[in-house]
């Protein structure tokens, strides 16, 4: 991976409209901060940038909701969010919010510039419009009946009982969520971005990281399903994109620009554009030049965010940036998937989430415990899940047993035979090294121990950020094999001087826990820093510092230096304490309002003939292999038994079945559909399946006991 001069991170800005949940942290902001916080111990020239996002409808639908302002509702969010995020140890260098003065002034520069380098294109088109309120609405504006579920209450852009992405035109017998009333289309101008004009330079940057002859990304370092999403909306042609809406909250558009009046600005345009707005404000509180980290090619731009944003922080937002002129584009943009909950979907709406302001109330100093787990089941490159007991085994088992365990024996045992002073060493004592197969010297092992930290940076570097974290947890344990392999406690009174030498190694290895552990665990580094008696890390290229001395051998901590009384780190979560938690959850799990207890009945298809139907042939087939097609997270590859032959069949069920737990699942196959190429792979046929209210899919099959390939009429 390259080095660079400088490095501008971002997280995804949230939207201030609610509290945050697990499932944000495990998106975008976790994994921002580790990297921010491996960078600065690095000795890197690092800003971390985020905000919140303050306009849009969702915004002004929740005032309404509340009866308050939007001004009121993106006070009280934001104001919660930088509660939340400094209690979770999220090291933000500004934490800004886009309903500041300088916000808007950039974001209006940004579309002022684009309109008179004629990069928008002006549309006509007709949109809802509700009579009596005298307003197009947006979206989240409009209700509806789902045409996919039949739901009586989705929204315009999503359906929140099936899950279906909708837009307002699909939606049957279209109501105004201001007056209750049956909207009207009207026509409505707006400026769009050419995305289909620059089609073939995005093509090319995603493809190959090359744009007007620079290499500005290494395509190979990006994660695959981002790359894959990237072209999948490349390949299906990019269209034009609005940039601006008929709303009444929000960035103005520019009044020196003809029809400006009761325009905004979208607010998937402004939104981005606070990352630079919150590195103006940084530069002007800290005396520093912004452009340095913006516009300049030794800069490193990376933006962590779920998988929901990636077409908008891949595509659209570099487009704006190379329109506007003198923008770095984004070195690399490691997206997470999305973090499940107790075998579901995160649901706000359903009241389905663990939201993180309300766990540090109701564990209080427990946050590297919530930062631990998080990051051991990170979504980096499929969906993942929280369960509670999980959390609680990996609290006990880990966090406990392990490295807190490490970390009271080397301390209580300083304290038992050196009297809480740091022992002598004898630099030819031998001793059984962490590896356990070997006799090693102190020197030795230190830089064993060099070597262990350099492979977890290197995950770090990759954003691999689970495999880094097992990594510590490695070195723990290495530390803990010292103390097992050399019995201090037994040894101490045959061969004190190798006793000091053990002790006085590990206390090496607690010290450079204390410093690697910082990404992950802030607060328990503070802690052994405090044990240990050593000065508080400012992240100030500290990391550098030690990797430096443990090359040459040179100890962390000298001879003589006396530690503090034993503390422990971490504490054993009880049964009854999870209990609560689940408790709490299933107790607070809202039903969706007005389902329709049997969707495929509510809505029928168009009526066809008999002589349609006989045209089917529907066959029992056995599933024989399985097996995830690539860069799809939808997709897996059956193989199947007809009796009389094999078939490939390619199938969207990935996200409902483990390829291994379908093999030998008798199936129905349609199996006189014309064939057809799904990514490269020839599909013959189609599995038929039962879809739930909640978009479930189930396979339609009869009895194991037909013959594959039997006729089904």
């Amino acid at each position: 991976m390259r080095e660079f001069s400088r490095y501008i991170i971002t997280s995804a800005l949230p939207y201030a409209n609610g509290p945050l949940h697990i499932g944000h942290l495990a998106g975008a902001y976790l994994s921002g901060d580790m990297y921010a916080r491996f960078l600065r111990l690095m000795g890197k020239d690092v800003v971390y940038v985020c905000g919140s996002d303050e306009h849009g409808a969702a915004i002004t639908m929740k005032a309404l909701k509340e009866g308050q302002t939007p001004q009121a509702i993106v006070d009280k969010y934001h104001a919660l969010f930088e509660q939340t995020f400094e209690r979770m140890g999220i090291k933000f260098d500004i934490y800004h919010r886009t309903s500041s003065k300088l916000h808007h002034e950039t974001s209006q520069e940004f579309f002022k510039t684009l309109y008179d380098k004629g990069e928008f294109t002006e549309i006509e088109s007709e949109q809802y419009f509700d009579e009596d309120a005298g307003q197009f609405l947006a979206d989240r504006y409009i209700k509806g009946t789902c045409p996919k579920c039949g739901f009586a209450d989705a929204y315009g852009d999503q359906c929140e009982s099936c899950g279906s992405s909708l837009s307002p035109n699909e939606l049957k017998d279209p109501r105004s969520v201001l007056s209750g009333k049956t909207p009207v289309l009207k026509t409505t101008k707006h400026w769009y971005l050419p995305l289909d004009k620059y089609e073939p330079w995005l093509r090319e940057w995603i493809n190959t990281g090359v744009v007007d002859g620079v290499q500005t990304h290494e395509p190979e370092d990006w994660k695959n399903h981002v790359l894959g999403q990237c072209k999948s909306w490349i390949d299906g042609g990019l269209q034009p994109r609005a940039m601006t809406r008929d709303l009444d909250w929000g960035v103005d558009v520019p009044d020196s620009i003809p029809g400006h009046e009761g325009k905004k600005l979208y607010v998937w345009m402004d939104a981005p554009i606070g990352y630079i707005s919150a590195t103006k404000q940084w530069a002007l509180n800290h005396g520093k030049d912004w452009q340095d980290y913006w516009c300049k090619d030794d800069s490193a731009l990376i933006h962590f965010i779920g998988k929901d944003n990636i077409v908008f922080h891949c595509l659209i937002f570099p487009a704006i940036l190379k329109a506007h002129g003198g923008y770095s584009l984004p070195y690399n943009v490691p997206a997470n998937q999305f973090m499940n909950l107790e075998g579901q979907k995160i649901s706000t709406s359903r009241n389905w989430a663990v939201w993180v302001h309300e766990y540090l109330d109701e564990m209080p100093g427990m946050v590297d415990e919530l930062r631990y787990c998080m990051i051991k089941n990170m979504p980096e490159l499929k969906d993942s899940e929280f369960t509670w007991k999980a959390f609680q085994d990996t609290n006990n088992n880990e966090l406990v047993a392990n490295l807190a365990n490490f970390v009271n024996r080397v301390v209580v045992l300083t304290h038992k035979f050196f009297k809480g002073q740091v022992p002598a060493i004898d630099l030819d004592a031998t001793f059984l090294g962490s590896g356990g197969d070997e006799y090693e010297y102190f020197d030795t092992e230190l830089i064993v121990l060099h070597d262990e930290i350099q492979e977890m940076n290197q995950y770090l570097r990759t954003y691999d950020f689970r495999t880094a974290v097992k990594k510590l947890m490695d070195i723990s344990t290495r530390g803990n094999q010292l103390l097992q392999y050399n019995e201090p406690w037994k040894l101490f009174k045959e061969e004190p001087e190798t006793t000091a030498t053990v002790i006085n190694v590990c206390l090496q290895y607690v010290a450079a826990l204390s410093v690697c552990s910082r990404p992950f665990l802030p607060f328990a580094s503070d802690k052994m820093r405090d044990l240990l008696s050593l000065p508080a890390i400012e992240e100030k290229g500290e990391l550098n510092d030690l990797l430096e001395k443990l090359c040459e051998a040179e100890a962390l901590i000298a001879e003589g230096h006396r530690i503090q009384e034993p503390k422990h780190l971490f504490s054993r979560i009880e049964d009854e304490v999870i209990q609560k938690q689940v408790d709490k959850l299933k107790g607070s799990l809202s039903p969706v309002a007005d389902k329709p207890a049997s969707p495929g009945h509510v809505t029928f298809k168009p009526e066809i003939s008999y002589e349609d139907f006989i045209k089917l042939d529907l066959r029992t087939a056995t599933i024989l292999s399985a097996e995830k097609v690539e860069k799809a997270d939808k997709l897996l590859k059956l193989e199947l038994d007809l009796g009389f032959e094999k078939r490939t069949v390619v199938s969207g069920i990935a996200e409902h079945y483990n390829p291994s737990a379908i093999i030998g699942k008798k199936v129905t196959l349609l199996a006189n559909l014309a064939p057809r190429k799904i990514r490269g792979i020839e599909s013959k046929g189609m599995i038929l399946m039962a879809a739930n209210g909640e978009g479930k899919l189930n396979f339609i099959s009869c009895s194991d006991d037909w013959e594959n390939g039997s006729t089904i009429s």
